[in-house]
C-alpha cells in the first residue's frame, strides 16, 4: 500500500472514531464545535476525513469529546491494526 493510501486510511479511521463518540453523545457538529470554538466546517472536513489534522487539534477534539487524546488514539491503533505503519521500515 503507497503511502498516500495509508494516510487516507489513517484519516478515514480517525473520522470514524470521532464521529462515534459524537453521535454517541447526541451532539450536532454544530453544537460540539461551538464547545470548543472550533468552526463548524473545520469539524465537518474532520469527520468526512477531508482533513488531515495537526495534533493540538486532535487534542482539541478528545477534550470536546470527554476522551483524553490518547484514548482516542489507542482507539485508532486498535482499529487499523499493529501491524499498520505509515512508512516501508516496518
Amino acid at each position: 500500500m503507497k503511502n498516500n493510501k495509508k494516510s487516507e486510511k489513517l484519516i478515514s479511521t480517525l473520522s470514524k472514531i470521532i464521529k462515534k463518540y459524537r453521535t454517541r453523545q447526541n451532539k450536532t457538529i454544530y453544537k460540539i464545535s461551538a464547545e470548543i470554538s472550533m468552526n463548524k466546517e473545520t469539524w465537518r472536513e474532520v469527520e468526512y476525513g477531508r482533513k488531515d489534522l495537526r495534533f493540538t487539534t486532535l487534542w482539541r477534539i478528545a477534550e470536546g469529546l470527554d476522551i483524553s487524546a490518547d484514548k482516542l488514539l489507542t482507539e485508532v491503533i486498535k482499529e487499523l491494526g499493529d501491524d499498520f505503519s505509515l512508512t516501508d521500515l516496518k
